[in-house]
């Protein structure tokens, strides 16, 4: 390494901070693309060469001098010695672009006879800052629509002379690489032109071979090419106007006047900056002020600060004796005051247009579908929920509205109890404890509910076919208990009242059949069809407490799913007994 560049390198960093506190040469340039597409930004500082040996770095900077512009050969924003691409441009691309080239100059004298070997004479640190306002404009689906939004933004005039040759070079911009352009059409009021007697294809250009009126009008040019494996188009347009009218009246009309704003809003994102161009077609020689006014007032005098302030004024030639003259309005951050605020561009004496600047409207795409997948999740997640609590809620919902659910029907009793005989001495007495204590107290005292048990609430002597017939017909449900060794001998003890019972409820409208198996059942082979089709239709809840009075509970998980099935009661049980409200949920529990 020679010695002024180990010197550089040694104080680079210490350079560089002083050069960010604006310690440098400062100039300013004005950019503008469309989004979309791929555009290349240069730090066209002026740095002399000469004869001296130059060794520089550049740092790229957005909107403040604190946050570096990262980028990379992956990276949609990629660095290349004093350029960036941005491959492609974006709308967030809008903004104040700041490079700083830190260089050294060392003067030279030539050592001995060989001319390559210099020694240092002098040198210096030298620093230039750029300033460059990039504006990105929101590109139009259908270009042929957008013929004034064309011209207000970045069409390119093309004066053509009636009777001679002419041809146009599509303004491709300059890539610091070597790029190679694959292929360029050219179009014509939207139409593709093709090579013919009248126009003549050639590489990048356009050669009309003798100008006529008809040839007058809007071209554009796409040109396609190829970087780091990845495919790109970019397109210009350009409007060709007749030399002899000196102006494009047919697209601009009257002259001078502000072909942007055309009291117009823009849409612009809170915090975000902002460039906004007053584009004025004027003639050459004009001395009429242009300006932006807020208020009436100057905006560099309004505000007083650096957040809002005007441009510099910069004109191209447009023809003879026309000039397209620009005035920007640089936001570094829009706030909420500037919302629905007026700003005016001003061509004194002549004619004034104004801007204003709203938020964003609200996707109300984005909306819609996340509230579609709101209302879907709570859909499956009330059902899931209602499917893990669905007995707990229902129980809920009658004690609630127990004066709603019910209705008159004409029953007097609430369910009809049936049960069989057992053989063993033990399950006789569990299934005697069940029916005749524990389920009275339970879905009688605890929770009012009027049941027919056979062989309690009917009076010896009586018709077993008569009762069963009667009583069945008067219940709103049939509740059957079951146990395993059923299937060894009859089901009930008198056929025909099984046969009345299982008529009634498999049958008769209005009567649901409750299955209760006071002990597991696995095998159902051996019992009736009848109770398998019971079994089937409607399910069974299995006992799984104890045989001890004192124990039971309303509570509990068992007679939950008994509650369940049992018909709402229309009023509350009396004052002697108290009425069960449901928990949510309740933990597992036995009996």
């Amino acid at each position: 390494m020679t010695a002024p560049s180990w010197l550089f390198c040694s104080v680079q960093l210490a350079f560089l901070f002083s050069a960010r506190t604006e310690n440098c040469k400062v100039s300013s340039l004005k950019k503008s693309s469309i989004a979309g597409q791929p555009f290349p930004l240069q730090c066209q500082a002026a740095i002399g060469y000469r004869s001296e040996i130059i060794t520089y770095s550049v740092s790229w900077y957005k909107n403040s001098n604190e946050t570096s512009l990262l980028s990379g050969k992956n990276s949609r924003i990629y660095q290349h010695q004093d350029w960036i691409w941005f491959l492609p441009l974006t709308l967030e691309d809008t903004g104040i672009y700041h490079c700083i080239i830190s260089y050294q100059v060392v003067g030279s004298g030539i050592l001995g006879e060989d001319p390559d070997r210099k020694i240092p004479t002098r040198n210096s640190l030298k620093c230039t800052r750029v300033n460059i306002n990039l504006t990105v404009f929101k590109s139009s689906e259908n270009w042929c629509d957008n013929h004034k939004e064309d011209l207000q933004k970045l069409l390119i005039y093309i004066p053509l002379s009636l009777g001679k040759f002419k041809m146009i070079t599509c303004p491709l911009p300059k890539f610091p690489a070597n790029i190679t352009f694959n292929s360029v059409e050219w179009h014509k009021d939207c139409k593709q032109i093709q090579s013919n007697k009248e126009f003549h294809l050639k590489m990048q250009n356009l050669i009309i071979a003798s100008v006529s009126a008809q040839n007058a009008g809007l071209y554009r040019c796409n040109a396609t090419f190829s970087f780091m494996g990845k495919h790109y188009s970019i397109s210009r347009n350009i409007l060709g106007f007749l030399e002899k009218s000196e102006e494009p009246e047919s697209i601009v009309g009257k002259r001078p006047e502000i072909l942007y704003p055309q009291n117009n809003s823009i849409e612009v994102k809170l915090g975000s900056p902002l460039l906004v161009d007053c584009n004025i077609y004027d003639t050459e020689d004009s001395t009429s002020d242009k300006c932006w006014k807020v208020n009436g007032t100057l905006v560099n005098q309004y505000y007083n600060s650096n957040r809002i302030h005007e441009g510099i004024e910069t004109k191209s030639s447009q023809g003879k004796k026309y000039c397209l003259y620009t005035v920007n309005l640089s936001f570094t951050e829009v706030r909420s005051e500037d919302y629905d605020h007026p700003f005016v561009c001003h061509l004194s004496g002549i004619a004034a247009a104004y801007i204003i600047l709203r938020p964003p409207a609200p996707d109300l795409q984005g909306y819609m579908i996340g509230g579609l997948f709101g209302m879907v999740f709570m859909v499956v997640a009330f059902s899931f929920i209602y499917k893990i609590f669905k007995i707990d809620i229902v129980l809920w919902y009658r004690s609630i509205f127990q004066t709603i659910v019910s209705k008159e029907d004409g029953k007097l009793y609430d369910a009809f109890v049936l049960y069989p005989k057992p053989n063993k001495e033990s399950q006789n007495h569990a299934l005697n404890m069940l029916v005749m204590q524990i389920l009275p107290d339970i879905l009688e005292k605890q929770c009012g509910y009027k049941l027919f048990i056979f062989g309690r609430d009917d009076f010896p002597g009586e018709a077993v076919v008569s009762v069963a017939d009667e009583n069945i017909k008067l219940s709103r449900r049939l509740i059957i208990i079951i146990v395993p060794e059923s299937s060894s001998y009859s089901f009930f003890e008198h056929a025909s009242e099984q046969q009345i019972a299982v008529y009634n409820a498999l049958i008769q409208d209005g009567i649901k059949v409750i299955l209760i198996e006071l002990e597991k059942i696995q095998d159902y082979t051996g019992l009736p069809e009848s109770i398998k089709f019971i079994k089937q239709k409607h399910g069974a809840v299995q006992w799984t407490g104890n045989f001890t009075k004192e124990s039971q509970s309303a509570k509990t998980k068992f007679w939950k799913k008994v509650r369940y099935h049992m018909p709402p009661k229309k009023q509350p049980p009396s004052s002697k007994s108290s009425f069960i409200m449901p928990s949510l949920p309740s933990s597992p529990e036995r009996g």
